[in-house]
């Protein structure tokens, strides 16, 4: 294996994953985002959003508050700084991998 695939091999999954990849970068950009402004931002369902959510969550790269506005629940996510860590290093390795030079021949 090749010094770029196995770099490419080695990328954090949880994060790899394109709407995983997609709801880390939408929350680095944020303090905070509630669940309505992930789900209309990442134009998943529902389901398919709570499922990644719940992921990452697992993962301790973000962290859930639940709460009440009135008698409508809300809930808001944050990045943790593991969360943060994780996605500055996926940044970092992919960079690495796409400049990577190609042989010469």
């Amino acid at each position: 294996m090749t010094g770029r695939l196995r770099n490419l091999s080695e990328l954090d999954r949880v994060i790899h994953e394109p709407a995983r990849l997609l709801l880390v970068a939408l929350l680095s950009s944020v303090e905070s985002a509630d669940f309505l402004f992930l789900l209309k931002e990442s134009r998943l369902t529902k389901g398919n959003l709570s499922v990644h959510l719940t992921r990452l969550e697992e993962a301790g790269y973000l962290t859930v508050k639940k709460s009440f506005r009135g008698k409508i629940p809300h809930t808001e996510f944050r990045l943790t700084a593991k969360g943060k860590t994780a996605f500055d290093d996926y940044r970092e390795q992919l960079g690495t991998i796409m400049v990577a030079k190609k042989p010469k021949g």
